[in-house]
């Protein structure tokens, strides 16, 4: 744990889980520049998801105020965690108070619908709408206990009473042999992601589509009414 001295009224403990340590390095500036006559910034870091995993559910780790995870990082197989999203869903049972902020290069409207159902973040971030003031200006928004939407993710919400409803490739492949009877353990041999993160996907369309507590196959027939599956 990096701790950041200034002279501060109040202390923040914070989480940042990325891979690429140049961003994080980035997000650390920005942090400790906010107010820095009035906050104190614990800064810990996690640079994929096995080892955000272990500092989440480390006993002896503080809990964060606020966390700022990229979706998309080395997995940790063996624990069922796939992304940053797998890590919010920790962060929640773990510390419930945390204030999580989710970063994400991906910019299909179904993926952006599925996290904000799914996890709720008060900050949900677009990377390339990201600059240093932008930064800035979100941290201050958190840290006020407001959500910050970036500007991409505004227009997508902005979007999604009026758009079909769209999958990946995956997820129709996923589909596809849902359809055909195959078993979840089977699927890999077809779609080349391990059963759980297939798994993990079957429950995110089922929330979409409005059918949480749904089969498998009541899934696939909701699927073909709405034209996912042919």
């Amino acid at each position: 744990m990096n701790t950041i001295p200034s002279n501060t009224l109040c202390t923040k403990n914070i989480f940042i889980a990325d891979d690429h340590p140049f961003i994080i390095q980035g997000y650390k500036n920005a942090i400790t520049r906010y107010r820095p006559t009035e906050y104190e910034f614990l800064i810990t870091q996690a640079k994929d998801c096995q080892s955000g995993y272990e500092v989440i559910t480390n006993p002896e780790t503080k809990p964060f105020d606020i966390a700022f995870l990229d979706i998309s990082m080395p997995i940790y197989e063996e624990k069922g965690i796939f992304s940053g999203e797998d890590l919010a869903k920790l962060l929640i049972e773990h510390m419930p108070d945390c204030k999580i902020i989710l970063l994400t290069m991906y910019t299909e409207i179904l993926k952006i619908k599925t996290i904000i159902k799914t996890i709720n973040p008060i900050g949900l971030v677009i990377k390339n709408d990201l600059t240093f003031d932008e930064l800035l200006f979100a941290i201050d928004k958190v840290i006020k206990n407001q959500k910050y939407y970036s500007q991409s993710v505004l227009e997508m919400i902005s979007k999604l009473e009026h758009v079909a409803i769209e999958i990946d490739q995956f997820d129709k492949n996923i589909l596809f042999q849902l359809s055909k009877g195959t078993k979840i353990a089977d699927i890999p041999q077809y779609v080349p992601i391990p059963s759980s993160a297939i798994q993990r996907r079957i429950e995110d369309m089922k929330v979409l589509l409005k059918l949480k507590d749904a089969t498998d196959e009541e899934l696939v027939k909701e699927a073909k009414s709405k034209g996912l599956l042919l």
